[in-house]
């Protein structure tokens, strides 16, 4: 009982000395530039670190492929890792255990998300920072929960909706659900085939270019279809000159 007390406080007191994200007051911005540069600034070093996370994810697999054209076995460390990515991204390994499917399955999945997408995404589901769900949630790409009391009860829910826009605790945790979403979620499964086929273009894509082509497979995000995906691409090329 001491032990589990101790751990118990030891955990309390991590949580109450870890520093708290120190987020803009984007309201307070008057000029339209300096709150364009100031959210992409504060939202850009999550998305590297998340696409620096499924780099590493896309890199471990890709050494598995090089097994599978050896005739090389898999070691039990490369198979339980195997096992709990094939779970994260909905592609949960079958008896056949690590085959060319199963990579090929994840490998369309385990990819990266250009910068200029994502941050055009949350600067227009957020309303650049400002909105009640990006102030009280973090939540910064109108993500939704279905667990009651597991986020923040929209004003204008319809009788009936169970939903609730999820609340997480940092920037870095709302872009990694944005990016589990985007990457294993059906709705989006266009988006993962044209980044797929990008892979075979003869032509070195921008960051911008990539950002553009796969904003076609978002025509589900938003109620709004085509109109929705029109205006990402916009905002992308609109905000040319804050892409890095």
């Amino acid at each position: 009982m001491i032990k589990k007390t101790i751990v118990l406080f030891a955990v309390l007191l991590m949580a109450a000395c870890t520093p708290k994200e120190k987020v803009p007051d984007f309201k307070a911005f008057t000029d339209v530039k300096e709150k364009k540069a100031a959210f992409f600034n504060f939202m850009y070093p999550a998305v590297i670190a998340e696409n620096a996370r499924v780099q590493k994810e896309r890199e471990f697999i890709e050494s598995l492929v090089m097994k599978l054209d050896n005739d090389s076995g898999t070691t039990s460390k490369e198979l339980d890792k195997a096992t709990k990515l094939g779970e994260l991204y909905k592609e949960k390994l079958t008896d056949a255990g690590v085959n060319a499917d199963w990579v090929n399955a994840m490998l369309v999945k385990v990819d990266y998300i250009p910068a200029p997408l994502v941050l055009s995404q949350g600067a227009n589901e957020s309303a650049w920072g400002t909105s009640r769900f990006a102030r009280e949630a973090n939540n910064y790409f109108g993500q939704w929960c279905y667990t009651k009391g597991c986020g923040v009860v929209p004003s204008k829910r319809n009788e009936g909706a169970a939903h609730e826009v999820a609340k997480f605790d940092s920037s870095q945790e709302a872009v990694h659900a944005y990016f589990m979403n985007v990457n294993r979620n059906n709705a989006y499964a266009e988006l993962r085939v044209i980044r797929e086929k990008l892979h075979s273009s003869p032509e070195a894509l921008t960051p911008e270019q990539e950002a553009n082509a796969l904003a076609h497979g978002l025509i589900r995000y938003s109620e709004r279809g085509e109109a929705y995906v029109e205006e990402i691409q916009a905002m992308i090329r609109h905000n040319s000159q804050y892409w890095r």
